[in-house]
């Protein structure tokens, strides 16, 4: 088993973390990870990506090459990134956020992930967390008991309830999506 996911937008909604909690979930499953991130120079709003590999075996190689599991929550990651989906995978798109979406070989998700956040918890910072909540549902990456613990564990002291709520609410806007 390996699995390869991008997470996509801009700087500012979290990705980069998402990213860590879900390489976290993987170990927690007892897979091999590896999380790299890249982002625009800009701190907010520039381009960002976080990408993780998980694999049942050693990874010899740590950069996600194929993705079968793409997230896109700005249309700049949305031209960028869409058709980089692997034939028969799944691109999932912040449909609030992102208003052209081109052909991509893959299952097409479009999921309101940012506005979720907004009436799940009142935060739109919280979209980071509804997405997982989206993409795991969705892509059956890991357990749901490894991202709750991994969510858990990455999230600043006194949000926890808060991101659990944004947890829960990104797995019931994906259950509604399929």
């Amino acid at each position: 088993m390996r699995r390869e996911i991008r997470l996509s937008g801009f700087g500012g909604q979290g990705l980069i973390l998402a990213g860590i909690i879900l390489a976290e979930a993987g170990m927690y499953d007892g897979h091999q990870v590896v999380q790299t991130q890249s982002y625009g120079p800009e701190a907010r709003g520039g381009a960002s990506k976080s990408e993780v590999v998980i694999s049942s075996e050693a990874i010899d190689y740590p950069k996600v090459t194929s993705p079968d599991v793409v997230l896109v929550m700005s249309d700049v990651a949305c031209q960028r990134y869409a058709c980089t989906v692997q034939q028969g995978g799944t691109l999932i798109v912040d449909s609030g956020l992102v208003k052209d979406v081109p052909p991509a070989p893959g299952q097409l998700y479009s999921v309101p992930i940012t506005d979720v956040a907004k009436q799940a918890t009142g935060r739109a910072i919280t979209a980071n967390i509804v997405a997982l909540g989206v993409v795991n549902t969705i892509a059956g990456i890991v357990s749901p008991e490894a991202l709750e613990k991994a969510v858990l564990s990455r999230v600043p002291k006194g949000t926890e309830e808060l991101n659990l709520k944004a947890l829960r609410a990104g797995i019931e806007a994906a259950k509604a999506a399929m």
